[in-house]
């Protein structure tokens, strides 16, 4: 396997980690008005992320810089033609980073409702557009013969591309009710788990008519593995929601994400970007870096990814315990009240 494919794979791997992981993020955000009755039970939910959810962002920087260095090319066309797209993802995302920052600095109703809303704002944004994105990188897109993207906002838009997002969505908001689930206890834990089981209903039936028609359309032999493993995944989730067995169904659910990253850049694969146009599409080979960039990065990548990893499972493993409204102290921010 030459380098290019290496960091083809890698990049692969950065992006089944960010959604993994901020895939619960955002679907805890996305259910802070569904299963938060009342502000302790919404200091609950935030507060099982509040620990890990910017630590679970990195992955999406990395996934970033390692694309901008290893597939210049890739990134520079991504990033003009999906430029609105992106932009409304990372207005999203620093909207998000301050309703989690400020939300407690105030003590006052109205300011944590603001803020509530910018983070339910902040999730379902991302949730969809990832889903649009990665729809239309397997679909294709129009590219002119120096492989810059021609098409418009509203080409993006395609039937295919928005069950994506349809897609992502739902596979995120069954990913942090089960995370909800499994992080929480009392009432909070029992409406999580009964809201669990019914949206993994839901996604067993939306993913899988993305799985299949990416597979039947725009895909290879080899990725039917993937998508049967996501069929599998989903089966699991729908049976382990119902009843009502936590761990393997974020095992599950978590399983499906990663199926579904396999079938996405295996669909793409050998192109990085897919052009509906003949032969302007961008493949592993012209849109890369010389081998000596790619050299070097494997190298960093060797020193620090596990440092990385180590770390982060650190994390996770000193907040595992579950959370209860009983645990959840008195406010203790300013107030608008003038002494």
């Amino acid at each position: 396997m030459d380098l290019p494919t290496v960091w083809f794979v890698l990049i692969a791997v950065l992006w089944t980690g960010y959604l993994v992981l901020e895939g619960f993020d955002f679907g805890v955000g996305m259910l802070l008005p569904v299963l938060g009755r009342g502000d302790r039970e919404r200091r609950v939910l935030i507060n099982t992320i509040g620990p890990v959810w910017d630590g679970n962002e990195v992955w999406l920087l990395t996934a970033g810089g390692a694309t901008f260095a290893a597939f210049p090319e890739w990134y520079a066309s991504m990033f003009s033609g999906f430029y609105l797209a992106l932009f409304l993802i990372l207005l999203a995302l620093i909207v998000r980073v301050v309703a989690f920052e400020w939300r407690g600095k105030i003590d006052d109703p109205r300011w944590r409702s603001w803020a509530d809303r910018a983070l339910v704002v902040g999730s379902w944004v991302p949730a969809v557009l990832w889903g649009v994105a990665f729809g239309n990188l397997v679909r294709g897109v129009h590219l002119d013969a120096d492989h810059q993207y021609v098409g418009t906002f509203l080409d993006l838009l395609n039937p295919f591309a928005l069950l994506g997002g349809a897609t992502t969505a739902l596979l995120f908001l069954t990913h942090g009710a089960v995370f909800l689930a499994l992080k929480t206890d009392g009432e909070v834990r029992e409406r999580a788990g009964a809201l669990a089981e019914r949206l993994a209903v839901a996604t067993l039936v939306v993913a899988g008519a993305f799985a299949v028609w990416a597979q039947l359309a725009y895909s290879v032999p080899w990725t039917w593995a993937a998508t049967a493993v996501a069929a599998l995944a989903l089966l699991a989730l729908v049976a382990t929601t119902r009843a009502r067995r936590e761990g393997q169904a974020f095992v599950a659910s978590a399983v499906t994400i990663v199926a579904a990253v396999v079938l996405v850049f295996g669909s793409m694969y050998p192109d990085v970007m897919p052009a509906l146009e003949p032969g302007s599409s961008l493949t592993v080979d012209n849109a890369s870096s010389t081998d000596y960039t790619l050299t070097i990065m494997t190298w960093v990548a060797v020193v620090l990814t596990p440092v990385v990893l180590l770390y982060q499972g650190w994390t996770y493993w000193v907040f595992r315990k579950r959370l209860t409204v009983e645990q959840i102290p008195a406010h203790t921010g300013l107030t608008f009240d003038r002494v």
